[in-house]
């Protein structure tokens, strides 16, 4: 029985969430089981994803933007949104980054901080999955300090010119458009680059060992000239992108714990048909304390995202939530990971079971929207009122 059981019915929340969200829980998570997880290993191996096919797919479902209002976007709560995230990173983190990257990233930015005309333009074909975007805000150097960031853009006769380099882009060679933030004399600024634009060069990044059934790329932009128009008029500096990030690091919380739950769900189901010793490796007790101990992170990373979903829906999440939640729920699911490995033994090193592609693709995850140490100073900020990133 243990074995079939959903470790996270144990604290039995599904019966006190809202009846939409649950139904579009449980409509994710049995179309992402049908649809990818039988070929998401290969995917994994082969270092390859269909992203148009599953753009279209994700579209169809209403994931792409689901949490944005008007434009053809689902308008789905919070709560909804990452209860989405956590069925897609189930399968893998590389789904739930293309929603992230796609939704909480590009479209936000689009929603939030461009004109009613850049609205109508890019925002229905991206929620359909017809066009794919990505976030342009890391470089080479700078990575956790985007204020270093050197690319810039000059104005010249009423248009634009941006030249630079962008790094670890999801969806950068695949994109039709590309959300750019560049140093401007008035600060930063946001810009929608069309991926066929000239000057604009995008190449796939082939050596990664993490998020393998995802892309990544670098971009590069020489004289990449823009219309006025392409600048999102409602930036004023840093806080544009910073906030878009916020909105990517909520669906982390969630798609964490999707990651750790379907490592608990396999590891139960091996150790409850696996012998050793003369019974079930369910039934010794260095097993059980492994498990009790998972199951306990596992619920507390769970009831934190529930808990950050609430304020989110309620107007009162703040950056140190978010933090608080990124922290906490990656690097439990990411030890997680790891001890579930080591009770499938040599079997867990194999492409047979998820743990280690979980483990690997949360190395990335632990990293990406900000690294431990930056949601650490950021909670020790807000605890001793000093800033300690200088």
């Amino acid at each position: 029985m243990a074995a079939s059981t959903d470790p996270l019915a144990l604290i039995s929340t599904s019966a006190d969430l809202p009846e939409e969200e649950r139904t579009m829980q449980e409509m994710v998570r049995a179309r992402v089981a049908r649809e990818i997880r039988p070929q998401i290993g290969t995917w994994f191996l082969e270092g390859k994803l269909p992203l148009r096919d599953i753009a279209r797919s994700f579209g169809e479902m209403g994931l792409l933007g689901m949490q944005l209002t008007g434009y053809e976007c689902a308008g789905s709560s919070a709560l909804g949104y990452g209860l989405a995230c956590i069925e897609l990173e189930a399968v893998d983190s590389g789904l739930r980054s293309f929603v992230s990257v796609q939704g909480s990233l590009a479209m936000t930015a689009i929603h939030s901080f461009g004109s009613e005309e850049q609205k109508q333009r890019w925002l229905p074909s991206m929620a359909r999955g017809e066009t794919i975007g990505s976030f342009g805000l890391t470089e080479p150097d700078f990575g956790s300090n985007p204020a270093g960031m050197r690319t810039a853009a000059r104005n010249e006769g009423g248009d634009w010119i941006l030249n630079g380099a962008k790094a670890w882009i999801t969806n950068a060679s695949v994109s039709d458009v590309v959300i750019v933030w560049a140093r401007t004399p008035d600060g930063v600024r946001g810009f929608i680059v069309p991926s066929d634009t000239p000057g604009f060069e995008a190449r796939a990044l082939e050596n990664k060992l993490s998020l393998r059934a995802s892309v990544t790329g670098e971009i590069s932009l020489t004289d990449v000239r823009l219309p006025a128009d392409a600048m999102l008029p409602l930036v004023e500096g840093l806080s544009a992108p910073l906030s878009c990030l916020n909105e990517a690091r909520f669906g982390i919380i969630f798609g964490s714990v999707g990651a750790a739950r379907d490592c608990l769900e396999t590891v139960l189901r091996y150790t409850c048909e696996r012998e050793v010793f003369g019974k079930m490796l369910s039934a010794h007790q260095i097993t059980q304390v492994k498990l009790a101990d998972m199951l306990v992170e596992l619920t507390k990373a769970y009831l934190l995202a529930l808990r950050i979903a609430e304020l989110k829906d309620s107007g009162e999440l703040a950056p140190h939530h978010i933090s608080l939640g990124k922290l906490n729920n990656v690097r439990e699911a990411l030890a997680i990971a790891r001890q579930c490995r080591t009770l499938l033994g040599a079997a867990g090193v194999t492409n047979d079971f998820s743990p280690l592609r979980h483990a690997n693709n949360l190395e990335s995850v632990l990293t990406y929207e900000g690294t431990t140490e930056v949601h650490q100073l950021i909670l020790g900020q807000k605890l001793t009122g000093h800033t300690a990133f200088r």
